[in-house]
């Protein structure tokens, strides 16, 4: 109870919680989308998602302003890769929430002369050059971790001993590739921020690629694919230093 109340009472905990419980239903209504018997349970299934879904976006409302304050900050990193890459991202998530305002603002009324289908495509877009420079991001954070471990002499010595202890599996592996993988093996064990952002981002790129039509999936795959990023993310808020920095 105590960690419910903890995630609730932030609205990012509360969106993460909505956002777990509409991938749930997806993933729920396509697993039983063929059940005659269970018709009635499918319809509440996504009733219960659409409610989630535009609850969200009235608790995102004002998070363009947020993202470009943050845009903001990180355009002054030392580091020009983390400075583009963030700087950027941030940018394109910030214009993802002014087009997911605005859909918002259509649902309820308050604005009519707009072609939902343009904004939610163009939300899409901007949704998808997001998760693309986190990933460019995480890759280079893993990269940064690679080449630090392979300078650190214990950490050659293990390698050695790896591979000869391996040597059936480097007959068949190239050895620089088994050396190579036991590496990132090693580092994101050691950084796990780094290794639960890199999987959320993977995750999270498959719903932009559906609704992209540059990767066609199923309801299914949406639907694990957006849990599992959204359970993830809870897990980040609970253990913030799980949360990749900066």
């Amino acid at each position: 109870m105590d960690t419910f109340v903890k995630i609730s009472n932030q609205s990012q905990g509360r969106d993460r919680l909505f956002r777990a419980t509409q991938y749930a239903c997806s993933l729920l209504r396509y697993l039983l989308r063929n059940d005659p018997e269970k018709k009635k349970l499918v319809a509440t299934l996504q009733s219960l998602e659409s409610n989630m879904s535009a609850g969200r976006k009235l608790l995102r409302l004002g998070n363009t302003v947020s993202a470009i304050e943050t845009a903001k900050r990180t355009i002054h990193l030392a580091d020009p890769v983390l400075n583009l890459c963030l700087t950027l991202a941030h940018i394109n998530r910030g214009l993802y929430f002014l087009c997911d305002n605005v859909l918002w603002a259509r649902t309820v009324g308050l604005v009519k002369d707009i072609d939902a289908e343009r904004w939610s495509r163009n939300a899409s877009r901007f949704y998808f050059v997001t998760l693309v420079l986190n990933l460019t991001r995480d890759a280079y954070e893993i990269s940064q971790l690679v080449a630090q471990r392979a300078r650190d002499k214990h950490t050659q010595e293990r390698i050695r001993q790896h591979l000869n202890e391996s040597h059936q599996v480097a007959e068949v592996v190239v050895p620089q590739l088994d050396a190579l993988l036991f590496l990132l093996q090693e580092s994101l064990r050691a950084n796990p921020a780094v290794a639960l952002d890199t999987l959320k981002n993977i995750c999270d790129l498959f719903i932009p690629l559906n609704q992209l039509g540059i990767y066609k999936t199923n309801g299914g795959v949406v639907g694990f694919c957006g849990l599992m990023s959204s359970l993830l993310g809870l897990v980040t808020l609970l253990q913030p230093s799980l949360k990749i920095k900066p």
